[in-house]
């Protein structure tokens, strides 16, 4: 809505119900400062449930009693280890989609971080690190939760909301003080926590002609450059966030070794890494080779979404490498086979 439009209105109603015009001037001064940042308007937390379209005392025992509203479970990560979730039940993550949508997604984040944008991916982290002569990687540890409710309240305060409001917003969007991992609202806000530090990390670097990016956790830097120096400044920037590297996971590669950034190789163009690539490759061989029903017999599988899995993988690999022929044709034969098992499932 056009802020005249919306003033108008507002006058009107507000006259209306005999509000001071101090009072008027300055519920106006704050509507405007929220619209110019493209953020809903917002003036309690009355307010608020009407939007949502929950009640009131519902957003207080979600706010009051966090742990209830979420479903907790693992799954395994790369390395094998678990990782835990915290998924919201359905009605608050209701709450969050909306928050995200019509608020956080509201706000452009750093050029430095490259997850959790809407037409972007993977590809767009590993390109800027290709043919480099040195490469560094660095995990950030327990990201999701070291992002602490003060750090998402600011968010908040800084889009132009009350105090009151912001702790509201803040407490909806986290579980036990922090961000959960399984929230539609955490990526998009981890993003806008770590503005300030990603450009400042991004200054550092460009100064000494440094690549970087993050994507997520995941920090990658590359050039030719002193990792002493830029390990030091890392520790002592991420310290403004409590943040701390996982230094078993720090790893510095050179131009003879495989560079690798987020699972993709980047030393000569971005690739699936060639032990994952030659392991698909066995699987279309022997699949040709003696067909399909003999192949999943032979090495015991029972997966009815076998070729779904097995098609997706392969399209991964012609995602990063979208030249790699080999695989576009692996890709094609795994459609054809798709094609004729639904044509068998609906006889």
């Amino acid at each position: 809505m056009n802020f005249q439009i919306y003033k108008s209105k507002f006058l009107a109603e507000s006259r209306r119900n005999g509000c001071t015009e101090q009072f008027i001037s300055d519920c106006l001064n704050y509507a405007k400062n929220l619209h110019n940042k493209q953020v809903p308007i917002v003036f309690n937390d009355k307010h608020l449930s009407f939007l949502l379209g929950y009640e009131e005392k519902y957003l207080k025992k979600a706010v009051t009693h966090t742990s209830k509203f979420y479903r907790n479970f693992s799954i395994a990560k790369k390395s094998g280890k678990p990782r835990g979730i915290s998924e919201p039940l359905p009605n608050l993550k209701d709450i969050q989609s909306w928050i995200l949508h019509n608020m956080l997604s509201k706000v452009g984040i750093s050029k430095y971080a490259k997850a959790y944008i809407q037409g972007k991916g993977i590809k767009h982290n590993v390109r800027f690190h290709v043919k480099q002569k040195m490469l560094f990687t660095a995990d950030i540890s327990n990201f999701f939760p070291s992002l602490q409710l003060s750090e998402v309240e600011k968010v908040f305060l800084n889009f132009g909301y009350t105090e009151k409001l912001a702790n509201l917003l803040a407490k909806l969007c986290c579980k036990s003080g922090s961000l959960p991992q399984g929230a539609p609202t955490s990526p998009y806000l981890s993003n806008l926590i770590m503005f300030d530090i990603d450009n400042k990390i991004g200054d550092f670097c460009a100064i000494r002609k440094i690549r970087y990016t993050r994507y997520a956790d995941d920090m990658s830097f590359s050039g030719d450059f002193n990792l002493m120096e830029l390990k030091s400044y890392l520790i002592g920037i991420l310290s403004e966030k409590n943040l701390k590297l996982n230094m078993q996971k720090c790893r510095l590669m050179s131009r003879n070794t495989i560079q690798m950034v987020t699972g993709i190789v980047v030393n000569e163009k971005p690739q699936v890494a060639k032990v994952e690539r030659h392991r698909l490759r066995q699987e279309l061989y022997y699949i040709q080779k003696f067909g399909l029903v003999s192949h999943l017999s032979h090495r015991g599988i029972n997966d009815h979404n076998y070729l779904k899995h097995l098609f997706g993988k392969v399209g991964y690999v012609n995602f990063i490498n979208p030249k790699d022929q080999e695989f576009v044709t692996y890709k094609s034969i795994l459609k054809e086979l798709l094609r004729k098992e639904k044509i068998l499932l609906e006889e």
